[in-house]
């Protein structure tokens, strides 16, 4: 806890700063009754969400160094861990412990991108690619369970992301090039306008790096169209376009013995040529009518085709994804005297197919597949093979305002259809099935204590069953489902308190509790190679812990923002499926009772102080903290039998400080920006996170001191 301290450093110069007499622009704070909450598909005050909630502003966004991470735009968001995997776009994210052992993409957590479902039908989103950070306007993220909401995509919380509109005048456009640590660089175009009943944006971003590490290099490109029509106050269509080509080569984790070295790859990692290869186009719509002040309606519909690559030691596999969605949501809005009644109800439809092969590693990188309809090399075929995706869900919601008290409940119901053919069996034996079925439930209250302090009361239920990835992920053989994987469920109760201080202060503070049956875990097999992950059900956890939010305006001019988080997550029970017992399978044995979930610190903290110099220049700090964490388990569950040469029980935390100054300018109606930033400056070595790996590759080393250099020009 002593590093905690490193946050009275921020206060301490802000406290110094008060007492400089310099005018600038205002940084102002939430205003609460002013900000509406769409996550909840029921537009809300944000002073009256009974429920905790998180919403990232421009003026947070706009102060990220590259633009391109996820844990860049959602630093200051307490309840949510962010691993960046590679130093570029590739993360994988949990809110509250839940998906901490997915090994990529996000597990459980309900992704929007301006309306646009990203998850499939299983509730996995697979990356955040298509999002450029620096084109992003808010992201409001529910945390906890909202099961009752979204269904499987719901079941750890939701990243509702909004990108910016055009501007005001008929064309303007931006220009952005930003170059840094480790070859980096990364150059943003956009036009952009409106004219008469039509707003438009369009923006192409191109990104490079050769990463920290030896074998961590990556690239992509970014093409996002954005087209808002209202021919009228009634009718409104929102039409987008995206897309994405993302590379990134894979160095894997490290074991102990080979962290002399912190930068180097796994040797595993450079002899096989380890990537991920996406490809993907999403063309989408989003519209609303308003027939009058009772009824209205919302839609959404989207078609998303897109490719994937990915090699390892073992097989290189080939996905073909097609994935169309669409969904209705009809409102009715009465009020009777000073009561009003606001119901919702709707329906979310999904499909997807998956056309996937593996083909048997080769050590040569430039070996070359003689792969086609006419030419197939049987000799390296380990599956061939279509995942059929289905998943239909009914929901409906229901608000009451009345004074200083309001209430929110809603109910769903989820139908999931799995269908897998092996092509490389009979017709008989072909096909295999796994369909799940669920209701969940969401009710919480908000009340108006006095007009600075709002208290909330929320219980939500979470739902997650197996997805994609641990469907396809099969221990018995390289092909077929994994059939022993059952749903695990949820139920969370969280209360707290969200208000203002006079004009200067915003807080936001949520205690939860949370059980979870049927929780996954990870582990590895025998003879299968070392990259190669399976999942079951490790039996039952509870999760409780504090998420803090503050943001004062110590003055016109000077900002001070922090977000910590306590986190106390153990497994409670260990009933699996007995095939993971098997030690001819497996090399691991599943958690024991009171083992901590595994890279979940009980402390993390991000404190970040903004001071506007004057019109010209602004300058920030900020620290990053976590204390120790838990890598897989404790040392009582392996009864001293873990191995010291690549395994710790335990992995200190760190401390980290960033630093970042921006000069401003403008001439003739075109505003400039021009910044320098500093990650980690004081150049500590440390572990950026590490990976529930039962072989022990599993740790991730932080890169050390980074510059950044950006300008940019609107118009």
């Amino acid at each position: 806890m002593k590093n905690f301290i490193n946050i009275w450093i921020i206060f301490g110069i802000s406290g110094f700063l008060y007492g400089q007499n310099i005018a600038s622009d205002t940084l102002k704070t939430i205003k609460l009754n002013e900000v509406i909450i769409t996550a909840n598909r029921m537009p809300i005050t944000l002073k009256n969400n009974p429920g905790a909630v998180s919403l990232v502003t421009y003026k947070t966004l706009s102060l990220m160094p590259k633009g391109i991470g996820a844990e860049e735009a959602l630093r200051l968001v307490p309840g949510i861990r962010i691993d960046n995997q590679h130093d570029g776009e590739r993360v994988h994210i949990s809110i509250r412990g839940q998906g901490i052992l997915t090994e990529r993409g996000l597990r459980g957590i309900g992704v929007l991108l301006d309306g646009i479902p990203v998850n499939d039908p299983s509730g996995f989103a697979p990356d955040l690619y298509d999002v450029d950070w620096a084109t992003v306007q808010k992201i409001e993220v529910l945390r906890g369970p909202s099961a009752g909401l979204y269904g499987s995509s719901g079941a750890a919380g939701i990243l509702n992301i909004t990108t910016r509109n055009g501007g005001t005048k008929p064309v303007g456009g931006t220009l952005s090039q930003t170059i840094g640590s480790n070859g980096f660089f990364k150059t943003l175009v956009g036009v952009n306008g409106t004219k008469d009943f039509l707003n438009y944006r369009m923006g192409y971003s191109r990104t490079d790096g050769s990463g920290y590490r030896d074998h961590q290099a990556f690239w992509g490109n970014n093409l996002y169209e954005k087209m808002i029509i209202k021919p009228s106050q009634k009718l409104s269509v929102t039409q987008i376009i995206s897309h994405t080509d993302y590379f990134q080569q894979n160095p894997e984790g490290l074991n102990l013995s080979q962290l002399d070295n912190p930068r180097q790859a796994n040797p595993d990692a450079r002899p096989f040529n380890e990537y991920q290869k996406t490809n993907r186009t999403t063309a989408g719509f989003t519209g609303s009518y308003k027939f009058n002040k009772v009824h209205s309606i919302r839609a959404y519909s989207f078609y998303r085709t897109w490719n994937y690559k990915e090699t390892s030691n073992r097989y290189a596999e080939y996905r073909d994804y097609t994935d169309p969605g669409a969904g209705i949501l009809y409102n009715l809005d009465i009020t009777t005297g000073k009561i009003e009644h606001h119901f919702s109800a709707g329906t979310d439809l999904k499909w997807q197919t998956i056309n996937m092969y593996k083909l048997k590693s080769a050590a040569n990188p430039d070996r070359v597949e003689s792969i086609d309809e006419t030419n197939i090399e049987t000799d390296t075929l380990l599956a061939n093979q279509i995942i059929s995706q289905h998943s239909a869900g009914l929901f409906v919601l229901y608000r009451l305002e009345l004074g200083k008290f309001n209430i929110l409940g809603n109910m769903r119901y989820d139908n999931i259809k799995n269908q897998l053919t092996d092509k490389m069996l009979g017709i008989d034996t072909a096909k295999t099935s796994m369909n799940f079925s669920e209701t969940s439930f969401r009710l919480g209250a908000n009340y108006k204590l006095t007009e600075y302090i709002r208290l909330f009361v929320n219980w939500s239920q979470g739902f997650m069953p197996p997805s994609t990835e641990e469907l396809a992920s099969n221990p018995v053989g390289y092909s077929g489902f994994n059939t022993h994987l059952i749903p695990a469920t949820s139920n969370c109760i969280e209360t707290g308190s969200r208000g203002t201080l006079g004009k200067q202060i915003s807080y936001d503070i949520t205690g939860f509790i949370m059980h979870t049956r049927n929780d996954f875990f990870r582990f590895k097999q025998s003879g299968r190679g070392n990259q190669e992950v399976f999942y079951g059900n490790a039996g039952n956890s509870r999760r409780f812990g504090i998420e803090t939010w503050l943001s004062f305006d110590i003055l016109k001019n000077l900002n001070l923002q922090l977000a910590y988080t306590y986190a106390n997550y153990k497994y409670t029970s260990a009933t699996i499926d007995p095939v993971y017992t098997d030690t001819t399978y497996v090399l691991t044995i599943p958690p024991a009772p009171g083992q901590y979930l595994p890279n979940s610190p009980k402390h993390q903290l991000y404190a970040e102080a903004i001071y506007s110099i004057n019109k010209h220049f602004k300058m920030s700090l900020g620290t990053e903290i976590q204390s120790k964490w838990a890598i897989y388990t404790d040392a009582k569950a392996y009864s001293g039998k873990l191995d010291p040469a690549i395994y710790r029980n335990w992995q200190k935390g760190f401390n980290l400080y960033h630093t970042r100054i921006v000069y401003l300018w403008e001439l003739h109606g075109i505003q400039g920006e021009f910044s320098l930033a500093v990650r980690n400056f004081t150049g500590e070595k440390y572990m950026a996170f590490t990976e529930p790996d039962p072989d022990g590759n599993a740790y991730q080393p932080g890169p050390g001191q980074e510059f950044f250099g950006n300008i940019k020009i609107s118009f």
